[in-house]
């Protein structure tokens, strides 16, 4: 492979690149812009820019933090701009052949996914090559009729849409390619924007007609920890329906839009969290649940309402943040627990706010070595 002419940088040029519109690293004397990286960081935005303009090899070595994957040291290969220079000037040349020599042909990963570690949720995928190597969709072209014309077997399907992929440059994929297209993508503010007026109001009228403050704040509660249940029960038996999911294109299809999709494309921002379309179809029969244990007190059966609504909001927008944003250490936690349900084992870890219900019902996420697997 013919070699390609990079520049070489000073450590002071390198660490004035510190920031999201700007941001180079280092490992070892090789510079990396990573700027359109930053927002798709599996681990948050907010980690690279912590040590932008530094060199990062002992923190992606680091086993106490997170050691990172090979798969890591491949995504770096795309944003690889040059060398630092040995005697502290940028004039000199180098040349690189575009093939990294620390890269192994054999990684552990998982069977069913394909994957390693978090990061590989990040590794680009090559279009035009994963649709020639698997034949299920291709990236290139808008996927809902790819699946409704495709005649795929239920589990021709379970196997693809399991090993994730990831859209190039922090973009969605797109599903109608059409004047629908909108309705598939929502952002994470959107979710409080429209469902945190309704639940305040919601919550303050129900509490004009509970005379006792403390007994309407517990069926707030009350609301809030049902919900944890019932986004357990929704995770498992509705989005996983995957044994019980009929072996046809409408089947499929329906099961895609409502959760396959998520697994297809793990790190697709705008199909995190749930359009409000499809919320109001699900929220429906919360609403009737409600007034139908509690037809006793319709004040009562609207604060359980209320605080259930208060649990989703607070499920698709830590669902959002665990895939996209640095957080604090119980959150960080629960991040790798839910990001391991997405690379190593989507048959178990239901929970998305909490691992109660998991631990409850036994489907709680244990960390199995990953089979090797050789790569070619």
């Amino acid at each position: 492979m013919p070699g390609r002419v990079l520049p070489t940088f000073t450590a002071a040029e390198v660490e004035a690149h510190n920031d999201a519109k700007s941001c180079y690293i280092t490992i070892g004397n090789k510079v990396y812009d990573v700027t359109e990286f930053v927002e798709d960081h599996p681990g948050g935005g907010d980690l690279i820019l912590e040590f932008a303009g530094k060199d990062v090899e002992e923190v992606m070595k680091d086993e106490i933090s997170h050691e990172h994957s090979e798969a890591a040291y491949e995504i770096l290969l795309d944003y690889h701009i040059g060398f630092l220079s040995a005697d502290g000037t940028a004039s000199s040349k180098a040349t690189v052949s575009g093939v990294d020599a620390s890269a192994s042909s054999e990684h552990p990963v998982y069977k069913t996914t394909g994957m390693s570690r978090a990061e590989d949720l990040s590794v680009d995928t090559d279009y035009t090559q994963d649709f020639k190597t698997h034949k299920f969709l291709d990236l290139n072209k808008p996927l809902l009729m790819q699946l409704w014309n495709g005649n795929f077997t239920k589990e021709f399907y379970l196997e693809q849409i399991h090993r994730p992929r990831h859209y190039k440059g922090g973009k969605s994929a797109p599903l109608f390619g059409n004047f629908l297209e909108p309705l598939s993508l929502t952002a994470w503010w959107v979710v409080p924007l429209i469902w945190l007026p309704p639940v305040t109001y919601g919550t303050f009228i129900g509490t004009t007609g509970i005379s006792d403050p403390a007994a309407a704040a517990s069926y707030w509660v009350l609301g809030l920890f049902l919900w944890s249940l019932i986004e357990y029960l929704m995770h498992r038996f509705l989005f996983h329906v995957d044994k019980w999911l009929p072996d046809n294109r409408v089947g499929l299809t329906l099961h895609f839009l409502l959760h396959g999709i998520h697994h297809y494309l793990p790190m697709d921002r705008y199909r995190l969290v749930m359009p409000p379309t499809l919320f109001l179809v699900l929220a429906g029969p919360f609403w009737k649940l409600a007034h139908t244990v509690f037809f006793y007190d319709w004040f009562v059966a609207l604060q359980v309402f209320c605080g259930g609504m208060f649990g989703y909001i607070c499920y698709d927008l830590t669902h959002y943040f665990l895939h996209h944003r640095n957080l604090p250490l119980y959150y960080k936690e629960l991040k790798k627990y839910h990001l391991q349900h997405h690379y190593a084992d989507y048959e178990n870890g239901f929970g998305v706010t909490s691992r109660f219900w998991d631990r409850v019902f036994g489907t709680e996420l244990e960390d199995p070595a990953p089979k090797v697997v050789k790569i070619q």
